[in-house]
């Protein structure tokens, strides 16, 4: 993938430097140098309604990487991935399946909130394929520094960014796909995908479902 530079405003000298150092395809810093140049990312236009940059969080030898869509109302206001009601459901099937929250890394294929303002609300809206594509630059260092065993693509937007092209997730769920440069990608749902069920059966069928994804994904960590 050919890469497009970041564009960024400079805030001070030092987090212009850091963007600056950022912008080598060969960037050899640490991931929270990464996490300070992505404060000024403007690859895209999401940056000039979003609060903030909500980077990802976690070790960074993390043997795997849970890659979702984008942050929400709750991750844009706090600036942390995975905080809000999907956020919940997310920590608490992990807890429930022995992974350690802890010892993962968890991040977003776009870095910046996207919605559609309705009164006082802020309404999720799906980013296009090249608003993945221009925040892919992000994700790639990320991987780059961290050098995960597994990547686990929570959605259709996370599938597309790490594999560089769209799949049906709901049929391909709980299949493992190995990248050209080896990284393993399993793929399942969106935990906000449980939460958009009304019915109390069908959501607790689908939670157990995400649960038994977890379980495999433990498994895949200490293979």
């Amino acid at each position: 993938m050919t890469a497009i530079l970041p564009h960024r405003t400079q805030t001070s000298a030092g987090r212009a430097s850091r963007a600056r150092q950022a912008l080598d395809e060969h960037f050899d810093g640490s991931i929270s140098e990464l996490r300070e140049a992505a404060k000024d990312c403007r690859r895209c236009q999401l940056w000039r309604d979003a609060t903030q940059t909500v980077f990802g969080e976690g070790p960074d030898n993390a043997k795997v990487i849970f890659v979702g869509e984008q942050p929400g109302d709750q991750e844009d206001l706090a600036g942390k991935p995975f905080v809000g009601p999907a956020g919940k459901v997310f920590d608490a099937i992990l807890d429930d399946a022995g992974v350690d929250r802890q010892k993962v890394y968890v991040t977003n294929a776009v870095k910046h909130f996207k919605f559609e303002p309705r009164g006082k609300r802020r309404i999720h809206s799906k980013p296009t394929a090249g608003e993945v594509q221009a925040c892919r630059w992000w994700l790639d260092r990320e991987f780059a520094l961290i050098k995960p065993e597994l990547a686990v693509a929570l959605g259709a937007t996370a599938a597309l960014s790490l594999l560089g092209k769209a799949i049906p997730v709901t049929k391909m769920r709980g299949q493992v796909i190995e990248r050209e440069d080896g990284l393993r990608v399993f793929i399942t749902i969106h935990p906000s995908f449980i939460l958009r069920i009304r019915e109390p059966v069908d959501k607790e069928a689908e939670r157990e479902r995400f649960l038994r994804d977890m379980r495999e994904v433990k498994r895949l960590m200490v293979a």
